[in-house]
């Protein structure tokens, strides 16, 4: 599986998006500070997650979610999530 995701950082409230093939140690990299873009936003928080069979669709999800489209479809998950 593959997954993309969204942390929230605890300090900074910025959101970050990435894709990983294991989900529970990517995160704990970002809150050890082993993320450099991540790093100033420590602690950080997963707010959102999806998972894919392939690596390619979770690529391309990825970067969907980075386009002023992708921001828009965050800003109501998040609204909707609550």
């Amino acid at each position: 599986m593959y997954y993309v995701y969204i942390l929230r950082s605890e300090k900074t409230r910025r959101l970050y998006k990435g894709f990983t093939g294991n989900l529970k140690e990517r995160i704990l990299e970002h809150n050890r500070g082993k993320t450099v873009s991540t790093k100033p936003g420590i602690p950080r928080k997963i707010v959102y997650y999806e998972a894919f069979e392939n690596e390619k669709d979770a690529r391309r999800e990825e970067l969907f979610l980075k386009s002023g489209k992708g921001r828009e479809r965050i800003k109501y998950l998040l609204e909707n999530l609550k």
